[in-house]
């Protein structure tokens, strides 16, 4: 370690990963009284939290296979670069946050040129879902794992790699200020007026894809119920392509930005229309039932269709085992059926809070209430940074 101040390094590949590393940053910084070096890669949280990003996070954002195989020489590069600003700063420790192939990618580059460092990754491949041997490879990587599900300790452990469950940050969102009153009347929205909440993703594939959908089933909707308001909460990584797209739609959108005006929103939402992802855990703890859209490029459908395990894809329908939310995955993410679901939702309020009853249920199995995961994952890392377990060899 550095006998001064260590030097931690945090590299997150898009929002949700960005959303952790800044809780992690500051619960680090807490716990070391300012005594540490932050560098990395991040999004605009990550900033806020004072760890300046190497690149444009953007440039390793990517889902999907054709998607991803087209990147790789610039996720290579990017790679490459993370490793050696590693090296060239001194870290002592690197954090690689979620995102799969680019954390994949930048581990192998630093076992090569900071063989030194210890590496903590933090969230876990979705090993009981899909392919299980990158439990393997993971093992043969890292220092530690830190997984946000509980169930997911024992598919690494018995590869030998410690793993530590420290929680879902999502599963932890403050809405106790919000006001949702307030927030309607600051957008024109009156008192009465169904509101529903349009959460498209954060990657630029997944609002090119799901955009058109979208609309077309809004357009539906809005025929039976005039009133309807349309919310749109967007990712900073993608709210220029957002906006530009939703100025063309033939109804009115309000787009809101940031943190705070997302929480907002969701508070004031009676009902979502989400992308799958992080964001679908906090519609729920929001207390807002909602219908789950996805769609794949053609190809990494047509591959995914022989490698998926599970039936669910929203994490608390995993739990729960049940389709508690509605998900209408690729050739089912159409105009007409997300309709119908939403129309069910907004004709029946009885059937809103029976789905909201379960997501609260799917939540708790999940372990909303527990500690908070930053300041769990900033524990564990600081035990991994003193040394209190052995490091991974270079060589393995």
């Amino acid at each position: 370690m550095n006998p001064g101040s260590p030097v931690i390094m945090l590299v997150a590949g898009e929002a949700s990963g960005d959303d952790r590393g800044a809780g992690l940053a500051h619960a680090l910084r807490r716990r070391l009284d300012g005594n540490l070096k932050l560098i990395g890669v991040g999004g605009p949280r990550m900033a806020e939290a004072g760890v300046p990003s190497l690149f444009d996070m953007a440039e390793i954002s990517v889902f999907g296979l054709l998607e991803g195989l087209l990147a790789i020489p610039r996720v290579r590069r990017r790679a490459q670069e993370v490793a050696m600003a590693a090296a060239r700063e001194g870290a002592d420790l690197v954090v690689l946050i979620d995102s799969w192939g680019f954390s994949w990618l930048a581990a192998r580059a630093l076992r090569r040129l900071a063989p030194r460092v210890r590496l903590v990754k933090y969230v876990a491949p979705q090993v009981w879902a899909t392919r299980p041997g990158r439990a393997k490879a993971l093992a043969g990587l890292v220092d530690h794992l830190l997984v946000i599900n509980s169930f997911e300790p024992p598919y690494f452990e018995a590869w030998g790699l410690p793993t530590t469950f420290v929680g879902n940050p999502a599963l932890h969102m403050d809405f106790s200020a919000c006001d949702p009153a307030g927030f309607r009347s600051r957008h024109g929205i009156g008192a009465e007026a169904p509101v529903l909440l349009v959460l498209p993703g954060s990657r630029p594939g997944e609002v090119d894809r799901l955009l058109p959908p979208f609309e077309d089933a809004i357009r539906r909707l809005k025929v039976g119920h005039p009133s309807l308001q349309v919310v749109l909460p967007v990712a900073e990584s993608v709210a220029d392509r957002v906006k530009a797209v939703v100025a063309g739609w033939p109804f009115r959108v309000h787009v809101v930005e940031g943190e705070d005006e997302k929480r907002e929103a969701l508070r004031a939402g009676d009902l979502a229309l989400a992308c799958s992802g992080t964001v679908t855990l906090e519609v729920a703890q929001a207390g807002v039932p909602m219908v789950v859209a996805y769609r794949l490029g053609s190809v990494t459908h047509f591959v995914a269709r022989f490698l998926i395990r599970t039936p669910w894809v929203v994490l608390f329908n995993i739990a729960a085992r049940d389709f508690v939310a509605p998900e209408l995955i690729q050739d089912d993410c159409t105009g007409p059926r997300l309709a119908a679901e939403l129309d069910r939702r907004l004709r029946d309020p009885a059937f809103r809070r029976a789905q909201v009853a379960a997501q609260d249920s799917a939540l708790d199995q999940m372990g909303r209430g527990g500690p908070d995961p930053s300041e769990a994952a900033a524990l564990v890392v600081l035990e991994v940074l003193s040394g209190d377990q052995p490091r991974l060899s270079s060589g393995t």
